[in-house]
């Protein structure tokens, strides 16, 4: 079987092997779609803080059963996609449900090889069958359920103001789930495409971009007041620690980025607002679910944000140019 490995930054190989063997408690996929995540760009680039070459990238998965355990739901030839957390089940994130955070969390793609590849063989509770949806629609559940995980953790409700602070696909993700419940949404990015993506696209109900004069266009939208809601999506921490100037009085900011910095912020501006900080990391099946039904019911615009697609065969010579922003990639989708 094909398999693309990024042996170190920068370097990828293109290996051929045979098809992993599996447990008994393990199912057989056929990768048969493969989203590509900012992750396994900086995996590419080197800017990854949690990985050790080489890997196997990629963790935004669907698939076809090969092969399944005698005791399983699923059949071969079944369309699934994958939870890629591999939770432990025991610790005490995932002993209140939190499987999202588990202390020994194994993400397939960054601490483990991933689905770069045609064959993979994964513990079976974290394979669902994909009932309802595309295998490109498959594909897909996993970054946007990061951003409905976002937006359940904030608990945005109809009529809030909503802002969002990075718009690359996680930002547009906590974007969608955010209208979707209701709260008036802003963009802010400082990509010009990106904000009109989401003013097209994504229901937003307005879009500013990052430069001089952006905090005065954020409080004159919102008649000085800033927003109930705040989500950064940016990756940046100067960004993220400037988030805080957004924050209304009684406000929420939710971190989904991390970075490797400390984060720093005025506790007087803070304290004053009464404001509650949240991180957000991952998620959890609830939110699969979320994603699931939405795109069932036809509310989320996969095919636009399906901007890119090559064959696994082709990653060696062609994953790069996704990183060039004249593409304008949104959402990439790898075919095995």
């Amino acid at each position: 079987m094909l398999t693309v490995i990024c042996e170190t930054p920068g370097v990828l190989r293109a290996i051929e092997g045979a098809r992993p063997a599996c447990a008994d408690n393990e199912i057989l996929l056929r990768v048969r779609r493969v989203g590509v995540c900012g992750t396994d760009l900086h995996i590419f680039t080197g800017n990854q803080p949690y990985l050790d070459y080489p890997r196997v990238m990629g963790h935004e998965i669907s698939g076809t059963v090969e092969a399944a355990p005698p005791d399983s739901t699923l059949q071969p030839g079944d369309p699934v996609f994958v939870m890629p957390y591999l939770s432990c089940g025991q610790c005490v994130a995932c002993r209140q449900g939190k499987t999202n955070c588990c202390v020994n969390i194994q993400v397939l793609g960054v601490h483990r090889d991933g689905a770069f590849t045609e064959y993979l063989a994964v513990p079976a509770q974290f394979v669902r069958k994909a009932e309802g949806v595309t295998l490109d629609q498959a594909a897909m559940v996993e970054f946007l359920a990061i951003g409905a995980h976002a937006v359940r953790r904030a608990d945005v409700r109809p009529s809030q103001r909503v802002l969002v602070v990075g718009t690359g696909p996680i930002g547009m993700a906590a974007l969608l789930f955010a209208g979707l419940r209701g709260g008036q949404v802003t963009a802010l990015d400082t990509r010009p495409e990106r904000v009109a993506f989401c003013l097209e696209h994504l229901g937003a109900h307005a879009g500013v971009l990052i430069g001089p004069s952006d905090q005065t266009e954020l409080s004159a939208l919102t008649n000085g007041d800033f927003y109930d809601v705040v989500f950064d999506a940016t990756g940046n921490a100067r960004a993220m620690e400037r988030g805080f100037q957004f924050i209304a009085h009684g406000g929420k900011y939710v971190m989904v980025s991390v970075v490797r910095d400390s984060i720093t912020f005025s506790d007087p501006e803070f304290h004053k607002r009464e404001a509650t900080l949240l991180g957000s990391r991952n998620a959890t099946m609830e939110d699969f679910e979320t994603v699931l039904d939405a795109m069932r019911a036809g509310k989320v615009p996969t095919a636009a944000l399906n901007t890119h697609r090559m064959p696994l065969a082709e990653v060696t010579t062609s994953f790069a140019k996704l990183l060039d922003p004249t593409q304008g990639v949104v959402k990439a989708l790898i075919e095995c």
